[in-house]
């Protein structure tokens, strides 16, 4: 599609959005910024389901960054190994407790530049963080739902995320670019599955180049 006409879908796609999903948040449970970036980083290919399984434990016995970045490493594997990948996960928070205490005097910063800086904070977690956390919307979280949908929708034809998150953030405007992750996100989940998508019964079946490539 030409820039005209991606600029036109996104219309419809955000309109559509809103009507299914005016609500739409994200779905990891956390009560600080510090908890949501635990649970974010744990939420790399695995469920927020799974993620909110396991954080009440992990939640309940380290209390604060300090208490992460001086805990027993395989305490914190033990805790969250059924999200998958755990000894990078436990890892990554660790480390990124330690850098927030040096060189953040223990709070969690509120830009993307900063946030990147931690160990397994990329520029999808710092979204979710800043937009989630502080309302501060610096781009679009592209995660494999954004990122398939994207493409399906014709919104994009990247298939990077970060040429994703560029391509869709001129066709959103701003002030919806937090609602518009959350909202696509909760559609991949529901509709737009990756192996059996309900083409049938989904609200963008008329305009949806998917559809129409796939019948």
């Amino acid at each position: 599609m030409k820039l005209a006409d991606r600029s036109k879908q996104a219309g419809k796609v955000l309109k559509g959005l809103k009507t299914l999903y005016p609500d739409a948040h994200c779905e990891l449970n956390f009560s600080s910024p510090w908890e949501l970036a635990v649970a974010t980083i744990l939420s790399a290919q695995c469920t927020d389901k799974r993620v909110n399984a396991v954080t009440p434990r992990l939640f309940k016995k380290y209390r604060t960054i300090e208490d992460y970045a001086k805990a027993d490493i395989k305490e914190i594997e033990s805790i969250i190994r059924s999200t998958g990948f755990f000894r990078s996960k436990a890892l990554s928070i660790q480390e990124s407790a330690k850098v927030l205490l040096k060189d953040f005097n223990g709070q969690m910063p509120k830009t993307m530049a900063e946030l990147t800086k931690l160990r397994g904070v990329a520029r999808k977690t710092a979204n979710v963080i800043l937009g989630t956390a502080f309302g501060r919307a610096e781009g679009i979280v592209v995660d494999t739902h954004v990122q398939r949908l994207s493409l399906r929708l014709g919104l994009t034809k990247k298939t990077n995320p970060v040429a994703i998150e560029k391509d869709l953030m001129p066709l959103i405007p701003r002030k919806n670019w937090i609602f518009f992750g959350h909202a696509l996100v909760l559609h991949g989940r529901r509709i737009c599955a990756a192996r059996k998508p309900l083409c049938p019964s989904c609200f963008f079946k008329p305009f949806c180049p998917y559809e129409f490539k796939n019948k």
